[in-house]
């Protein structure tokens, strides 16, 4: 399916009206996922001409994401992962783990960005980043489709590992599924529960009636309602 190459139109524009010099491209990955962390990718790639084929991870077949991470990790100017744990996303629900994800990821840099391009049009980050949201920011701006790609890989190699650690965790078949729902997945909940890599304040274990007491209560609203806009979704 043709689609239109990423380009530096965002990051030539905030450098021509906020003097920011360091950009850095953020997106995040696992979002939707009953499984495993939620994972943001942080990636500055200058104005340099970007690799052929970038887009959003979500538009590539895995080989090619495969084969784009080697590339883009020898081609970006820097760029780093942060992480938040099934615990925190139950703890502190979706939005603020997408923030703690976010700043230990900008925290990894070796630089500290000026401004900040954040797939979507909610702006989990907040201050002190100076941030500019861009909706389908993975397709149109170059650092964010290499931040997207880059956490997408990393984080399916990180569940594939997590599925071949022959404790049980190869009957979720995490390597095709990277932790979302999938037949399955959802096979293997009904016999063993969930394991430890499994989000317990998640509504799919309302459908599980001899796990269900497991489930945790979730913090807020807003958590509850970005986490069931995620779950009925795919990004693998």
């Amino acid at each position: 399916m043709p689609y239109e190459a990423p380009t530096h139109t965002v990051e030539r524009s905030l450098r021509a009206t906020t003097g920011a010099k360091v950009i850095a491209g953020v997106d995040e990955v696992g979002r939707g996922a009953w499984a495993g962390p939620v994972t943001v990718c942080a990636a500055i790639t200058g104005l340099r001409r970007p690799p052929a084929g970038l887009t959003d991870s979500k538009l590539l077949t895995p080989k090619r994401r495969d084969a784009l991470l080697d590339v883009l990790e020898d081609w970006v100017t820097a760029h780093a992962l942060g992480h938040a744990s099934p615990e925190e996303i139950d703890e502190l629900g979706m939005t603020a783990a997408l923030r703690l994800a976010a700043v230990r990821a900008l925290e990894g840099l070796p630089v500290r960005p000026d401004a900040v391009i954040l797939d979507g049009k909610h702006d989990y980050l907040g201050p002190p980043w100076r941030v500019r949201t861009v909706i389908k920011g993975d397709q149109s701006c170059v650092a964010v489709a290499a931040a997207s790609v880059i956490a997408k890989v990393r984080r399916d190699r990180m569940m594939a590992e997590l599925g071949e650690r022959g404790d049980g965790t190869e009957d979720f078949a995490f390597a095709a599924n990277a932790g979302y729902p999938s037949p399955v997945h959802r096979a293997a909940l009904e016999v063993r529960g969930p394991t430890v890599y499994h989000r317990l304040s998640w509504s799919y274990l309302d459908a599980l009636p001899q796990w269900r007491h497991l489930k945790k209560v979730r913090r807020s609203e807003e958590s509850m309602e970005l986490e069931n806009g995620g779950q009925l979704g795919f990004d693998f």
